[in-house]
């Protein structure tokens, strides 16, 4: 894109050129069989996330590596340990880095970080069991170049142990929180009683018997 705006700048390219060529850049296609949408970043603000399940490991390692190549990162979520191995394997092979979050992951091109956003989004979870459903929303708030703190195993059944964290997360500066809902759903409502920020609800998948397991 850089390349793209330069040229124009310089009058080697026409404004429809420019254009022409902006918009090719928003698709990339891979081997005939994936379409990666490399333009949702500047449309939505959010980049797309390869879902591992349903893909082959090397598949899935493939679609991240070649979206970091084209824009500086690439995110999957839902791994397996063979995913994970697979794209470990693939993102030493490119050079790139590799950070971890539970069963998902950003692979980064050397040199690469994400525009600041001079934002702070607090995530809390109810217990250890969303930890993983928290850290996929982690993982893409990062992405977007905003600061995360995150705590964990904050359930109602021991209010004691959740006062003094989001007590921390108001003082470091949070502007919105992220609260994973556990298995009862009450913390979110919970803090956003408590607290004058925007509360995001996350659903997860956890618990057991009627309407466990992400049933509603």
């Amino acid at each position: 894109m850089r390349d793209v705006l330069r040229r124009l700048i310089a009058g080697e390219i026409s404004e429809d050129e420019a254009v022409a060529e902006l918009r090719q850049l928003e698709l990339g296609e891979l081997s005939g069989r994936a379409r990666l949408d490399l333009g949702r970043y500047l449309r939505r603000g959010i980049p797309e996330v390869v879902l591992a399940p349903g893909k082959s490991p090397r598949e899935a390692a493939r679609l991240v590596i070649a979206m970091a190549e084209r824009q500086g990162q690439g995110l999957v979520s839902r791994m397996t340990d063979e995913h994970a191995s697979a794209l470990t394997d693939a993102a030493s092979g490119a050079g790139m880095d590799l950070v971890r979050y539970h069963s998902s992951a950003r692979a980064l091109r050397k040199g690469f970080s994400p525009e600041a956003v001079a934002a702070r989004v607090g995530i809390l979870t109810a217990g250890t069991s969303d930890v993983a459903v928290a850290d996929e929303a982690r993982m893409v708030i990062e992405a977007c170049g905003l600061e995360v703190r995150m705590e964990s195993d904050l359930g109602v059944a021991g209010l004691h142990r959740f006062v003094g964290p989001l007590a921390a997360m108001l003082e470091w500066g949070a502007d919105v929180m992220v609260v994973a809902a556990g298995m009862d759903g009450v913390l979110p409502g919970l803090v956003a009683g408590l607290i004058d920020l925007s509360v995001i609800g996350l659903p997860v998948s956890t618990g057991y018997g009627r309407g466990g397991a992400g049933e509603a």
